[in-house]
């Protein structure tokens, strides 16, 4: 797996996130209110939604659009919704946030 950089924890706002282009392409870096950090494609699965623009609670971020709810551990829409989005793996280095990306991302 290779890691790739994505910034600082504290770029990403508690109860928020940001979007950063990779070469994976855009990923959405969300941090909920305990500080826990996910990283899923900044797509929403119904309409295309941006999901670094949506509320992050406990493991879920809502959909600014639609508010299509995103578990952000299996990166599956909540019922009564289906669809999911690609989750990836991160780690912290210190204050710095790195993406995994397998050797088969394009």
């Amino acid at each position: 797996m290779d890691w790739f950089p994505l910034g600082k924890v504290s770029d990403v706002p508690l109860g928020g996130g940001r979007y950063v282009d990779t070469p994976a392409g855009q990923i959405a870096v969300l941090r909920n209110e305990e500080g826990e950090l996910f990283a899923v494609h900044n797509r929403c699965p119904h309409r295309g939604g941006p999901l670094s623009e949506g509320f992050v609670s406990g493991k879920t971020v809502f959909c600014p659009l639609h508010n299509w709810q995103i578990d952000l551990e299996r990166g599956e829409a909540l019922p009564p919704d289906q669809g999911c989005v690609k989750t990836f793996p991160l780690k912290t280095e210190g204050e710095e946030i790195w993406l995994g990306l397998s050797e088969a991302q394009p």
